[in-house]
């Protein structure tokens, strides 16, 4: 048969009405079972497409990551898209929110130009170092944003996730004063992030409350990707009076210094202890298994989707700062110092 199949040409050929082709197609339950078997048997005979459907709208998310990809981000991501799912929202990732290339106030209104235009629910950014012109263009412009973990303090306004990074950062530093090390050092990211000061603050709490003091030389901080772990570890161990053990302010941190040890011929645990923080895979796929501090990265994410979605309702949510708890997670990377450190130290 020539041309397009109509339902009225279905309909003639089954000896059926066309709203008795309609409800087949539309899977009514009052039609006969031998007259629904005929009407499919025509149908596809016929080869039979009906009109496209009304495509269905959903709301979407946009999730943007500034940086290099990571086990850390890759969790927060993970959380993200699994509570979209759950809701039934879709997230677009993007790497950044906008091009690197403009500037200032310019940048800011293009990128929310994109936002409107693809009718952008909310914004979630994972450790973001957003500008006050992109936080003054999100806010005149009605978009949502939630940030997982920002570089920045945030400002009281500015809806963020993290986690209990100053007492994970005790838990961590406790544990290794409680195998018996005084030579802890602590090598972890940016001086600027948040979490990474609070982690910082919590190391040093505990070494000051256990009455032992940290030499200038013995905190290291640059990034929290395994490059600087390995350039960081180096630098602690070379050091005249190197650390027994080594706090890092992440997985990857705490594998490129364990890499940096195993260069040196040194053994982790037993020449050099290593306590990590997030406990991504990284930290169970490593050799040893590696002591950690757990973040809860993916419910971290689902947290920040299910606020922005609260925010973008109109919803008033109970803080504008959620911090969820770590626990610190003991596996074979740690263990009491050596006898060379325990003479050193008494």
């Amino acid at each position: 048969m020539k041309g397009r199949v109509t339902l009225a040409t279905v309909a003639s050929s089954a000896g059926v009405s066309v709203a008795t082709v309609s409800k087949v197609l539309n899977g009514r339950s009052d039609v006969s079972r031998e007259t629904r078997a005929r009407v499919q048997e025509v149908l596809q005979k016929h080869g039979y497409v009906g009109r496209r459907p009304e495509p269905v709208t959903r709301a979407t998310v946009e999730l943007f990551y500034q940086g290099v990809l990571n086990s850390y981000s890759v969790e927060v991501i993970q959380g993200v898209i699994e509570a979209g799912s759950a809701a039934g929202v879709d997230v677009v990732v993007s790497s950044h929110p906008h091009s690197k290339h403009a500037r200032g106030n310019s940048r800011a209104a293009g990128w929310i130009r994109e936002m409107i235009a693809a009718d952008r629910r909310a914004v979630i950014g994972i450790t973001s170092d957003l500008t006050d012109a992109d936080l003054a263009a999100l806010s005149r412009a009605r978009v949502p944003l939630v940030v997982v973990d920002p570089v920045d303090i945030p400002q009281p306004d500015v809806t963020s996730v993290g986690s209990t990074n100053f007492a994970g950062g005790m838990a961590a530093t406790q544990h290794l004063l409680g195998l018996g090390h005084r030579r802890i050092a602590y090598l972890g990211g940016p001086p600027t992030s948040g979490c990474n000061q609070a982690r910082v603050s919590g190391f040093r709490n505990a070494m000051d409350a256990a009455g032992v003091p940290v030499p200038h030389e013995y905190v290291w901080l640059r990034e929290f990707l395994y490059d600087d772990g390995l350039a960081g570890g180096a630098a602690l161990l070379d050091l005249p009076d190197r650390p027994s053990a080594i706090f890092a302010g992440s997985d990857e941190v705490a594998l490129g210094a364990m890499e940096a040890a195993r260069a040196r011929g040194l053994r982790v645990p037993e020449d050099l202890s290593v306590v990590g923080f997030d406990d991504t895979q990284v930290a169970r796929l490593a050799s040893p298994p590696l002591t950690t501090v757990k973040q809860p990265l993916r419910e971290m994410g689902a947290v920040a989707l299910r606020t922005a979605l609260q925010l973008a309702a109109g919803e008033k949510v109970d803080s504008h700062h959620v911090e969820l708890a770590t626990t610190l997670i003991i596996r074979e990377s740690a263990t009491a110092p050596s006898r060379l450190f325990s003479v050193a130290a008494s």
